[in-house]
């Protein structure tokens, strides 16, 4: 088969994966021809179609029955050594893969490929396989000359031109055909004695020649030699001698007869032929130097290609485990509101009940034991809201190093005397946006981590320091940015002990909800998770490294605000409140709805119950009198955010309370409405309610409102 498609195609086997078809595509990019196969009898079928080489993954013939492409790579003619590409795993090198090391050794001519592998690695391995295999096929045409001449030789010699003689011993008489002397230089009429066979011999042949001849006399084998003659006119020929020892009765050898031919021909060809493989040699010699070459400098990219490679898979870990989270926060959000649902209308009952009963010590603790219990609830499920990134936050410009400062008395008495707390808080920050409560609460959750991780006691120091995540942080940065950060200004607050210190296994899962390393008992396994929660839902991250016996470092990534912090003014002026007043309740869940239409009427308010955003339009589209309507957010059909919008072009002036555990609102809103957190009490719903029916406030609490539906948030990290 003269080189072409077929004989210079690439064959690929990969049945798993996208490895074949992006390894056919770079190849034929690159020029080359390529063909898939899905199995190895398809792969073999394709190979003795003709082809230039096979690139097979290692996983498709770790296992297979090799023996059909062994046989056939070991039956490969003479000028033929197919090469094969293989693509191992990461990792799976015949340095350090026992498995790549034995396929290498079955299949000969081997290229070891680890993936992920870079385009210009595969295109170049495959272009040198291509072009080696040209010269193959170079070589084969050439030695099919040779062979072709052997061949026209042999069938002249099988003709009858061949010299007979035969040497007589002991006396080495020599007899020898006019063909045999004319192989060296005599005509047949010439005498041509042995001392004259032995003169014509090259000097350099003769002590091989002899001691071939003495082995034979020995031992009786068959006598074969090639070498050089001189021919009288001083020109070199060659010369093929074989003999048989002939013996005597007795055993003795009596004389060695035989045939001789000229094979100067055969000779000068096979010459010219090692002359050639010899070029070919050189030429394969500067090929392994210059793969050499180009090995040393993708050894040289590739110890440049790896720390961006180690940071990549970095990045992605984080990413995967940040896509994690996210499935794990969706749920325990819905299952956190469902809950608070439930706890709203348990609370509601039991305030309602708490009023109403006798006065019966028993019936009070029961019911006080109750609420107890809804209220430890109720805590459970801000916690798995702040993982969730559905808690109701405040986020407004604050000082961390004066919030940070303000909390060391309530930290020294959380963390007890055998703990020495140690502050590092530069001058000059700028102000972060966060939520005070929630933060401060974050603080104490990694205190108490940090003391309950030295049980001998020790040091805990929080650091505060400014930093920008850019796109491309520098290679060397071991805080490099959380794939979920944006660029911008952060502040970093550390919190640093230098306690037991966790696991790589165990790291990786510090944030998920409900894991803890602690005793049982010890902890919920919810602090970290919230504090993630908090950190991701406020723009920032929680960064968390450590190492068994050398303490933990977490950090929380928070953002920088753009406006300063607020100046607090005085508190307002109290307002007379209207006491009884018409209010318009929205919420789809029967339950709650009953609950809390028993607490608004208990606190003297007449109540109109709506069970849908639209059921409540068309109330507010009638004449009836509403003094404030109360609604919930997560609503089938229309959420409370978009009943507020669409009441707005009923009844502009009307207040609005959002009831709503589920923080969970549109990107880039910030909801300025009234709101009360479920599950509540009914001391907090009175609360509220005098605020929002205060004379005097209805109409800017209202246009305060509608304004802020259409307001996107301004306290975002600085670009």
């Amino acid at each position: 088969m003269k080189p072409g498609v077929s004989s210079e195609r690439a064959i690929i086997l990969a049945p798993t994966g996208r490895d074949a078809s992006v390894a056919a595509a770079l190849i034929r990019e690159a020029g080359y021809y390529a063909n898939l196969c899905t199995d190895l009898a398809g792969l073999m079928h394709e190979i003795e179609g003709g082809a230039g080489l096979a690139v097979i993954a290692d996983e498709a013939i770790k296992t297979a029955d090799l023996r059909r492409l062994v046989n056939w790579l070991n039956d490969q003619p003479s000028w033929s050594d197919f090469p094969i590409v293989l693509l191992t795993r990461q990792g799976g090198g015949p340095e350090r893969n026992p498995d790549a090391m034995r396929l290498g050794q079955i299949l000969g001519n081997v290229t070891f490929i680890e993936r992920p592998f870079h385009p210009t690695t595969l295109v170049s391995i495959v272009g040198s396989a291509v072009r080696a295999r040209r010269r193959q096929y170079q070589t084969r045409s050439i030695l099919e000359d040779l062979t072709e001449s052997e061949s026209l030789l042999q069938t002249a010699m099988d003709a009858g031109h061949l010299g007979a003689l035969e040497l007589h011993l002991p006396h080495f008489e020599l007899e020898a055909s006019s063909t045999c002397k004319s192989y060296f230089g005599r005509r047949g009429g010439e005498q041509f004695t042995y001392e004259d066979l032995l003169e014509a011999v090259h000097p350099d042949d003769r002590a091989r020649r002899l001691a071939i001849v003495q082995e034979t006399i020995d031992t009786g084998r068959d006598y074969r030699i090639e070498y050089r003659v001189i021919w009288p006119d001083g020109s070199h020929h060659w010369v093929d001698v074989r003999a048989r020892a002939v013996r005597r009765p007795d055993g003795g050898i009596k004389s060695l007869v035989g045939v001789c031919s000229d094979i100067t021909a055969r000779k000068t060809a096979e010459i010219e032929r090692e002359t050639l493989l010899a070029q070919l040699a050189v030429e394969r010699t500067a090929l392994a130097e210059l793969s050499a070459t180009l090995e040393q400098r993708v050894e040289q990219r590739t110890a440049d290609l790896m720390q961006e490679v180690t940071a990549r898979e970095r990045v992605q870990d984080q990413l995967r485990q940040s896509q994690k989270m996210e499935a794990i926060g969706q749920l325990t959000g819905g299952v956190a509101h469902d809950f608070n649902n439930l706890l709203m209308a348990v609370m509601g009952n039991l305030d309602l009940l708490r009023k109403r009963m006798p006065e019966d010590p028993r019936l009070r603790r029961l019911v006080d034991g109750a609420l107890q219990g809804a209220e430890r609830g109720a805590s459970l499920t801000q916690r798995l809201l702040a993982f969730a990134r559905q808690q109701d936050l405040r986020a407004v410009p604050v000082d961390l190093g004066a919030l940070v400062r303000d909390m060391s008395e309530l930290l020294e008495r959380s963390l007890g005397p055998r703990i020495t707390l140690r502050f590092d808080i530069p001058d000059g920050l700028p102000a972060a946006c966060v939520d005070t409560n929630q933060l401060e609460l974050a603080v104490l959750n990694l205190a108490i981590n940090a003391r309950d991780a030295m049980p001998d006691g020790g040091v805990i120091e929080i650091r505060l320091a400014a930093w920008q995540a850019k796109n491309d942080q520098a290679k060397n940065d071991q805080t490099k940015s959380d794939p979920a950060l944006r660029p911008g200004n952060y502040l970093k607050l550390s919190v640093v002990d230098s306690g037991t210190g966790m696991s790589p296994d165990v790291l990786k899962r510090a944030i998920e909800p409900f894991f803890s390393s602690k005793p049982v008992g010890k902890g919920t396994g919810l602090g970290l998770s919230m504090v993630h929660g908090l950190a991701v839902q406020l723009g920032g991250a929680l960064q968390l490294s450590s190492a068994v016996g050398k303490g933990t470092t977490a950090v929380l990534v928070l953002p920088v605000a753009t406006a300063l912090p607020a100046v607090e003014s005085p508190a307002p002026a109290a307002e007379k409140v209207k006491r009884s007043a018409v209010i318009l309740l929205v919420d789809d869940d029967p339950l709650i709805a009953m609950s809390t239409m028993e607490m608004l009427e208990d606190l003297g308010h007449r109540v109109i119950g709506a069970s849908s955003g639209q059921h409540a339009l068309d109330i507010l589209r009638s004449d009836q009198e509403i003094d404030l309507m109360m609604t919930d957010h997560v609503m089938p059909g229309m959420t409370g955010i978009e009943l507020v919008a669409a009441s707005r072009k009923v009844r502009p002036d009307l207040p609005v309370l959002l009831a709503t555990g589920y923080a969970e609102l549109p990107d880039g809103i910030q909801v300025d409405l009234p709101r009360l957190a479920k599950p509540y009490h009914q001391d907090q719903l009175r609360e509220r309610l005098d605020q929002l029916l205060g004379q005097g406030t209805r109409q800017h609490t209202a246009a305060a409102s509608a304004d802020s539906l259409a307001t996107p948030s301004t306290l975002s990290p600085s670009p």
